[in-house]
């Protein structure tokens, strides 16, 4: 039975609720028929009610809306499109509110029925009608906190509390509560903002066989928080669980940056189902090729958003609006950024409108915005990447102090650029230091315990005969490809790891760490572990007791930054970050630095001019141990030097406090192989 209803309005597009029931607009380019299917059940295979949309009342444009009485959030829903651009494949298929709020995903969802022509109703995900204005913020904003001081932890909401070793209730494991149980953790860590894996609605059966979506790269919406992260089952608990979240970590002091992805969806190219976008308004959403229609697939994933469209350009900035104004998030690392900047037949261009919307808007001013200024075409953009305000993933920075601490030819003439915030790629007028995110692991790649323990991937597990993931990693596995008894190989691999956490973390720029890698997480040499939600890509909680002396490094280095940096004046630009320090180059002479490409040690003094404090800086990736004379003045005034770091000494020695640094008595100091030292005169 389907039934009229008055006319509704065009805007608000998705579904609003309003006295006595709730408007519903939908943009849906060339149609010649819409009808919405209101269900009472997630799996039921018919709807409840049908609601035909009158294209001589109801229809704006390419808008089509109507206002729907007794409808209470929580209501479940869907569209059917029809008319002459419509597929065989899209025809009868049920089709997401792209501003749905909430999506359900029953038991009996799958993915291959959207991908074959016929109904799909029953086995379909469902929008879900959402009342998002009752919730009690108190006073809770987003935090607002500049990028100076900011250190990321990049975790994934499932994969950090899911293992049994969490020691959370199992209901809670694997959730938005879950992460709320672990925050006095990521207190005592030390980081200020955690960066989410994608956590809006995306398809998990979007992977190969008899494996899951686990990273979530695969949105089918873009304001629907992920469902399957959160402890209560209902269409609406998602949204109430993750605003709790947020609000608990900012109370903690935390910013909450999101990982989103406006580049592509789950939906595919040709092969892939038919969700929402495709059956909507198929070139609006997507960039095709003008000859043969085809998919341009510059996301690597089959199909390419097209960013710059007006509908889709408005898209994006709502859902960025939703999530600042009603979700309360504090910033978005946007993945393969470079895409947005490609214009609507997939070609770069130098001004692209969306980017500068972003940057722009006068409600995203203050976020967070973190590019990942490449996408998988060849694009790459980082250190020019549009605008003034975002801040770029420095895929360099991590490629060359793999390079340095692997003991490459030719590493250590790269190494300063990289110490010093990338003034190479960044020097702008405009930019300053924390431009850089500077990062030796993510999610993308080996963790850090693999980066020192394999030479070579071991993606088997993946299904695609170990063609997935990146060949080139600069990582050397200290003597024996994965797990060793050796003592010695062990020891090593301990100290690199210690090696690549302290140039992270006491680099100028803004340094991420990845989950897990204070407590040596392993993946086995599984480089592209998107598609495992087991114990290979979870946080196992117990290895924090089996590698404490690395989870305590790790709390001593974040600390040691902080205490650095606050002795420091704010600088707004690099040119003048640059003016106020002298740096001094050294090798194991005074005044002789060894650039040469066979090189495998430098010295850096390091003082800010207008601070008494003066840095000594020792990187020694040689496989053997060298002494270092010591600059015995500075500015005519004697240096008396003190060691805070050495990452061949054991723990707690391997790193400590300023105040509690260790007198040294002696002109020289002795740098044992592959470490690094720093040491302070006050």
């Amino acid at each position: 039975m389907t039934e009229l209803f008055p006319n509704g309005s065009s805007y608000p597009l998705g579904s609003t609720l309003r006295p006595g029931g709730a408007n519903f607009s939908i943009y849906a380019k060339n149609a010649a028929a819409v009808q919405l299917l209101l269900f009472d059940d997630i799996a039921d295979e018919q709807p409840a009610r049908i609601v035909d949309f009158d294209p001589c009342r109801q229809a704006t444009f390419h808008y089509w809306h109507a206002f729907v009485p007794d409808i209470k959030a929580g209501q479940l829903y869907g569209y059917r499109v029809s008319g002459p651009a419509t597929s065989e494949r899209a025809k009868d298929k049920l089709l997401l509110d792209p501003y749905a709020r909430g999506i359900a995903v029953g038991p009996n969802y799958q993915r291959k029925t959207a991908c074959q022509p016929g109904c799909n109703w029953g086995q379909a995900m469902k929008s879900v009608v959402v009342d998002y204005r009752g919730y009690n913020w108190g006073d809770d904003a987003p935090l607002r906190k500049p990028f100076r001081g900011t250190v990321i932890y990049e975790m994934h909401v499932r994969g950090f509390t899911q293992h049994q070793s969490s020691g959370l209730p199992a209901d809670k494991r694997g959730t938005y509560a879950g992460v709320i149980e672990k925050i006095p953790y990521l207190q005592e860590l030390g980081v200020t903002a955690v960066e989410l894996l994608p956590v809006f609605q995306f398809d998990p059966q979007d992977a190969p066989p008899g494996l899951v979506n686990y990273w979530g790269y695969t949105p089918v919406s873009f304001f629907a928080p992920h469902s399957a992260y959160s402890s209560d089952p209902s269409p609406l608990g998602a949204i109430a669980e993750f605003r709790d979240m947020v609000k608990a970590l900012h109370k903690a002091g935390i910013e909450v940056i999101l990982d989103v992805v406006f580049n592509h969806t789950a939906e595919g190219d040709h092969r892939g189902p038919v969700l929402s976008y495709k059956g909507l308004a198929n070139d609006v959403y997507y960039i095709l090729d003008p000859h043969t229609g085809s998919y341009s697939n510059y996301s690597g994933t089959g199909n390419t958003l097209k960013a710059n469209h007006s509908v889709v350009r408005r898209l994006i900035l709502d859902s960025l609006r939703y999530w600042v104004t009603e979700m309360h998030v504090d910033g978005f690392r946007f993945d393969l950024a470079s895409i947005l900047s490609r214009d609507e037949e997939g070609r770069p261009f130098p001004n692209p409108p969306i980017l500068w919307d972003i940057e722009t808007d006068p409600v995203l001013s203050g976020s967070k915005l973190i590019a990942e200024a490449w996408d998988a075409a060849g694009l790459y953009q980082v250190g020019h990447f549009i605008g003034d305000f975002w801040k770029e993933w420095n895929g360099q920075f991590r490629d060359d102090i793999r390079s340095f601490l692997r003991a490459d030819s030719g590493s250590v003439a790269k190494l300063p650029n990289r110490i010093f915030a990338s003034p190479d790629i960044f020097l702008y007028e405009q930019k300053d230091p924390e431009t850089s995110i500077n990062f030796v692991t993510c999610h993308d790649g080996f963790t850090l315990a693999d980066l020192v323990s394999y030479n070579d991937k071991h993606n088997a597990a993946n299904l695609e005969q170990n063609r997935d993931g990146c060949d080139n990693n600069y990582s050397w596995n200290c003597g024996a490809e994965g797990p060793s008894d050796d003592p010695h190989i062990n020891a090593l691999r301990k100290r690199q790891i210690k090696n690549f956490l302290a140039l992270n973390l006491l680099s100028a720029g803004t340094p991420m760490l990845t989950m897990g890698d204070e407590a040596c997480r392993t993946q086995a040499g599984n480089n592209n572990a998107y598609c495992h939600d087991s114990e290979l890509s979870w946080f196992d909680w117990s290895l924090l007791e089996q590698h404490a002396d690395i989870h305590r490094f790790v709390k001593s280095l974040i600390a040691l930054r902080k205490s650095m940096y606050s002795q420091s004046t704010s600088s707004t630009t690099l040119n003048q970050f640059f003016q106020r320090i002298h740096i001094e180059y050294h090798g194991v002479k005074l005044n002789q630095a060894d650039w040469s490409a066979n090189s495998h040690s430098l010295a850096i003094l390091v003082a800010e001019l207008q601070q008494t404090q003066v840095f000594y800086f020792i990187f020694n990736s040689f496989w053997e141990s060298l002494e270092f004379e010591l600059p015995d003045s500075f500015n005519n005034r004697a240096l008396n030097w003190r060691r805070v770091l050495d990452t061949a000494l054991a723990s707690p020695m391997d790193c400590v406090a300023l105040d509690s640094a260790t007198d040294l008595l002696a002109n020289r100091y002795t740098a044992e192989s592959r470490s690094i030292a720093m040491l302070i005169s006050v």
